[in-house]
């Protein structure tokens, strides 16, 4: 493989490493391919995607003029029409100018590496991570800087990320929602977190950048409200994907916003258009962009998901799993009856439940569970997950 593959590629291949190996196993998909598999692994539809998302992008598919199907990049429809949604939800004043459209959250993280960091720069990540963070800091020619998050709470260590900020360091990935703890940022704490980066990025001399990943910013539960980060912290973009509010993850479709609080964002206009482009044209198809007006005023309804989060939860506390239970997202972490969560799971998998373990998301001794699970699947599970623990506390009793 050395003569075939970059070196970079190949450090981004031992990045993702473990998840890699056990996400292409073939017996998995074997497993998940099985009728009765209860589908609980990825953030996955389990269901079609609504009326009014499908919709949508059928009536911005229907041709305007012969440059419907021509190359598109920032569409200023749709970024005024993002831009006027953030400026109603956060009260914060967003111009269209600062609104860059990309292929989702994935593109969004790697072009804004590919603009504000150079080789050898230092990006702090949260464990337990989004599996993808350190593949792409990689990617970038950066070296990735783990910090993990407090064990109990999983709220951020702020003592523990002042500690790893250094004069390299050059930008930290903060997710909130976070995937896949479900936890929800207070803003006492970003706010501390926003002076502990202003003043490192003043003792050092440059800024140092937070990449502010809100995929789930709009999944969010019990009524809470949701701030972005970047709110707190002039030097930030938030990152978004229609994806999941949408429950489409095929559909790549996303946006980079940068805050009215920065003061280069003038200057970062053409270096970002120019990162679009050499990303690979980071632009999303010219449908999905005609789309957006629409899809700023879809209203999704979280009731299915929250509701499946408290079956999932109370259930398995009733079974005797120790349950962190979310504020966000479409995650459920639970604490692994085995210390050897791998192979909890392939207890799991003998009841056709299938989940996604801590291990391959540097979480050993917990699993997740996806509540884009429809709710057959969460009916047919729930004993499942009853049987899995009564054979790990017989394979307990036995060892």
């Amino acid at each position: 493989m050395s003569d075939v593959v970059s070196a970079r590629l190949r450090r981004s291949m031992d990045a993702l490493g473990t998840f890699a190996e056990w996400a292409m196993d073939p017996e998995l998909f074997e497993g998940l391919a099985r009728p009765s598999v209860c589908d609980f692994v990825f953030g996955n539809p389990h269901e079609p995607a609504s009326t009014e998302y499908v919709d949508a992008i059928v009536r911005a598919a229907q041709p305007t003029g012969p440059r419907h199907y021509a190359y598109t990049q920032n569409d200023p429809v749709a970024t005024e029409a993002i831009a006027t949604g953030l400026r109603d939800r956060f009260a914060m004043p967003f111009e269209a100018e600062d609104i860059y459209l990309t292929n989702g959250n994935f593109t969004g993280l790697s072009l804004l590496l590919r603009t504000l960091t150079d080789p050898g720069d230092e990006v702090v990540f949260i464990s337990p991570p989004w599996f993808f963070y350190e593949s792409l800091i990689v990617g970038a020619m950066c070296t990735p800087v783990r910090v993990h998050a407090d064990r109990t709470t999983f709220d951020l260590d702020l003592e523990a990320i002042a500690g790893a900020l250094t004069p390299k360091t050059r930008a930290i990935f903060i997710n909130s929602p976070n995937n896949p703890s479900g936890r929800i940022y207070p803003p006492s704490t970003v706010e501390r977190l926003a002076d502990l980066l202003t003043q490192a990025s003043e003792r050092h001399g440059r800024p140092i950048w937070m990449l502010s990943d809100e995929a789930y910013n709009r999944i969010v539960f019990d009524d809470r409200a949701f701030m972005t980060p970047t709110a707190s912290y002039p030097h930030s973009f938030l990152v978004y994907t229609y994806a999941k509010t949408q429950l489409a993850p095929g559909s790549r479709l996303g946006y980079i916003a940068v805050p009215p609080t920065m003061s280069e964002r003038a200057a970062l206009r053409s270096p970002m258009l120019v990162a679009q482009i050499t990303t690979g044209w980071g632009f999303p198809t010219s449908i999905l962009q005609f789309a957006i007006p629409e899809l700023e005023k879809i209203t999704y309804d979280l009731s299915a998901l929250q509701r499946r989060r408290d079956v999932i939860v109370s259930s398995l506390r009733e079974q005797g799993y120790d349950v962190l239970e979310p504020e966000g997202t479409f995650y459920v972490m639970v604490r692994s009856p085995l210390e050897d969560d791998v192979a909890f799971c392939q207890l799991l998998n003998a009841h056709d439940v299938f989940v996604l373990p801590g291990a391959m998301f540097e979480a050993p001794g917990w699993f997740r569970i996806s509540v884009t699970a429809n709710d057959d699947m969460v009916e047919r599970g729930i004993p499942g997950f009853a049987k899995a623990i009564s054979d790990a506390r017989g394979s307990r009793g036995h060892g």
